[in-house]
């Protein structure tokens, strides 16, 4: 059954990770209903997995980052990725420093999971007979860094939902605030992720159970395939859809959390 469970689990995260529905929500969701959890570790590695394996969706922007850095347009883009980045991590920083900790309950997740879907139906609701742009601006770019910094604080949030609402409401065309919110999204995770790593490795919580990594491997490749999937998906998808059908989809989800809570 750990192995199913691990099947599960690895679905779950990569179909959620970068889809603007909170992988915490729908973890805690899985929790709930399997009747398991999982460490913290286990969760970021295959966050991780799930990240790594979206990065060849990309070629285009990861041959203008790493080749084609010398042209003007190039630096620009990669100047304002890495401002984006920073200012996360600067945030990120002074919530280590302050021993911030990432609350779990299921009550502000659930309602974390609502709020944003209510922005989400209005933002399309306003969105409508507007004319987008793909500009990357700095005002975005200062927009996603704080995006981000809202989703690590609140739960369920979702950061590609958060950015990507912020970006809309700044006048960034769907596919374009997709698909920065996804790169931001990329070096983020995965300095966290590394980091939370290697603070697990080094030092254990007490108490503390030994990982089975074989079936955290297992896990983490069934993470990284699904979201290849996921993101592909989504990336097409987005060239011609609302995300009105995500902000339903999360109503319905924190509904759902708000039904366990109450029980």
């Amino acid at each position: 059954m750990e192995w199913f469970y691990a099947l599960i689990i690895g679905i779950v995260e990569g179909i959620t990770e970068f889809l603007p529905i909170s992988s915490t929500g729908h973890l805690l969701i899985l929790e709930h209903a399997l009747g398991i959890r999982k460490s913290d570790l286990f969760n970021v590695v295959i966050q991780c997995g799930a990240v790594v394996a979206v990065l060849p969706l990309f070629p285009d922007r990861l041959r203008q980052v790493f080749y084609g850095w010398r042209e003007p347009e190039a630096r620009d883009f990669i100047i304002k990725l890495a401002a984006a980045f920073a200012i996360t991590g600067v945030g990120g920083v002074i919530l280590e420093k302050f021993d911030f900790k990432l609350p779990d309950e299921t009550m502000p997740i659930a309602m974390a999971l609502i709020v944003g879907g209510v922005l989400f139906l209005a933002m399309e609701w306003w969105l409508e007979n507007k004319e987008p742009s793909d500009d990357l601006t700095w005002t975005v770019v200062v927009a996603v860094g704080v995006g981000q910094l809202i989703a690590a604080v609140f739960p369920g949030t979702s950061r590609s939902g958060s950015t990507i609402l912020l970006m809309l409401a700044l006048g960034m065309s769907r596919p374009a605030a997709t698909e920065f919110s996804f790169l931001v999204g990329i070096p983020t995770m995965l300095a966290a992720g590394s980091l939370k790593i290697f603070k697990a490795l080094h030092r254990p919580p007490p108490g503390s159970v030994p990982e089975d990594w074989l079936l955290l491997l297992w896990c983490t490749v069934v993470s990284a395939v699904v979201s290849f999937i996921a993101v592909k998906w989504l990336l097409r998808y987005i060239q011609t859809h609302t995300f009105i059908g995500f902000g339903w989809y999360r109503i319905l989800a924190g509904a759902l959390l708000l039904f366990w809570a109450a029980e």
